[in-house]
This record gives C-alpha cells, structure tokens and sequence, in this order.
C-alpha cells in the first residue's frame, strides 16, 4: 500500500512494523501512550503532510495490545472492526454511563464514541492476514487489571476481543482529515488480573513485524 500514515504509541512497535515493510512506501512513527497524545500527534502529522502537498491516503493504529481470553491467544493478531473509546462517559450508581447516552449534542463527540475501521482497507489487511481475529479493538485510558472490570467490559461490547490505549484517538484524526483509518494489533497478554509474568511482549512485536508486511 502508498501512502500511509502507521502510528504507534512507542519506539519499539514502531521497529517492529518497519522491520516487516523495510521497501514499502510506508512511514511509521512513535506518537506516544493513550488517546489524547495519540490523536494530537496524528491530527498533527497529517497536518503537515497535507500542508507539504503530500498527504498521506490512509492511516493505521498499530502496535501490542491486550486480548481476551477465548477471542485470540496470545501472540495473535488483530483487525479491529472498530476502534472504541471503552471508558469515555461517567460513573453512576447504576453503572457505567457512555458518553453518547449523557445528552451531548453528537457534534461534541468528534467521530463519535467508536471509529469504524475503512472497509476496503479492512478488507485488503484481511485478505493479506487471514489467520487474524477481526472484531471490535477497545480503546482505554487505564489498563483493564481485575476479572471484575474484564467481565463488565466483555458486558458492554460482546463483540470486542482486544483493548489497547491509542486507536480511538488515531481514529478520530483520520476521521478529521477524511482520510480511512483501521486498527492493527498484536497480543502481549490476556486482559484480566494484572500479572505482568503472564506477558509475551517479545513474542507479540515478533508477530507485529510478521503482521506489518500486509501493509506493504
């Protein structure tokens, strides 16, 4: 593919993703953790390239992310059908409130509390990586630690099967600039209780690089 804009939050996914496209006409770079930061730099980058008379035609959210148990095994690879802001919204004594049901007009919520993925560009990643999970790719600002969260959130969005910390954000600026977005992930552990010695990250940049040749 030409054109694109890869994003991810830090230095060594983005070795990763270009150390499975080293010829393609591809630019990665490192933006930072969690949505806000990820969605200023993009909105940022993609700026400065229109602004230069070379725009970038599409963008991808990629890097490691957290997969739940019985969607995709660690070391997996992700599509994301969508990318969703998980825990934008507010607390209440009933539960969890999203933000588009708390009455804001939906100008106010930019591309809206989820970002779909392009469906062509979907398609082409599909084809290209047909082993991968394809489903909804929740974006949060705090890492889910606790069975009790994980089943809330599998409760909320059933058809979810990983969580990372950028993609809602990257999605936004894509939406903002027109241009189509999707969401690439690979599995370093399964959300649940915090246990960082249950963590393959070696092995889920390994499959990053693996899986960033379908963007080539």
């Amino acid at each position: 593919m030409t054109g694109l804009l890869v994003v991810t939050a830090v230095p060594a996914e983005a070795e990763a993703v270009r150390a499975g496209l080293p010829d393609a006409d591809v630019v990665v770079v490192p933006v930072g953790v969690g949505p806000a930061v990820a969605g200023a730099a993009t909105a940022r980058l993609l700026a400065l390239a229109e602004a230069a008379g070379r725009p970038y035609q599409g963008v991808v959210s990629a890097g490691v992310a957290g997969g739940f148990a019985g969607a995709v095994a660690v070391g997996g690879t992700v599509l994301g059908t969508r990318s969703v802001a998980a825990d934008l919204g507010a607390e209440s004594p009933a539960g969890f409130i999203p933000v588009d049901e708390l009455g804001m007009p939906p100008e106010l919520l930019g591309g809206g509390v989820a970002i779909a993925a392009d469906p062509d560009l979907l398609a082409t990643l599909q084809s290209h990586l047909p082993e991968a999970t394809v489903g909804a790719v929740l974006t949060v600002s705090t890492v889910t630690g606790t069975a009790r969260s994980t089943e809330e959130l599998r409760r909320r969005h059933p058809d979810a099967v990983a969580e990372a910390m950028e993609g809602y954000g990257v999605g936004v600026a894509a939406a903002h600039a027109g241009l189509p977005f999707v969401e690439l992930r690979t599995v370093s552990n399964p959300i649940g209780p915090r246990d960082r010695d249950a963590w393959r990250m070696r092995e889920a940049l390994a499959a990053l690089t693996t899986a960033a040749a379908a963007l080539a």
